[in-house]
């Protein structure tokens, strides 16, 4: 199997369990996974988020779904208990596919590592 035909297949595998857990299985789109892995990474899962604070999670989700990949690096917590990540290196540029295929592997591994998926 190409990695191309196993990343689709383990990104559907995600999204239909996630959809699952969380949505009544309406689909989720990729900015709504991004959304839970952040609220994941924060820990605080009880809590409702404002808006701002959603884009905050969002932040944490990407930071911590491209740190493998060497774009960012774990500083710290702060009080509140909010990670804090450093930029590494500059993402390249990258066109819309381009981008959407680099997160959706990095969900799937981040997923992978997490043993929600194999």
């Amino acid at each position: 199997m190409s990695r191309d035909e196993q990343l689709k297949l383990r990104w559907k595998l995600i999204v239909e369990k996630l959809s699952k857990q969380f949505a009544d299985g309406d689909p989720l789109d990729l900015d709504a996974i991004i959304y839970l892995i952040g609220v994941q990474e924060l820990g605080q899962l009880d809590r409702t988020f404002k808006k701002d604070h959603k884009l905050d999670l969002m932040h944490i989700a990407i930071c911590r779904l491209l740190e493998p990949y060497g774009y960012y690096e774990f500083d710290f917590f702060d009080e509140d208990g909010w990670p804090h990540y450093t930029t590494k290196e500059e993402l390249p540029n990258l066109k819309a596919g381009e981008q959407s295929i680099l997160m959706k592997e990095a969900i799937v591994n981040y997923f992978i590592e997490s043993k929600y998926i194999e």
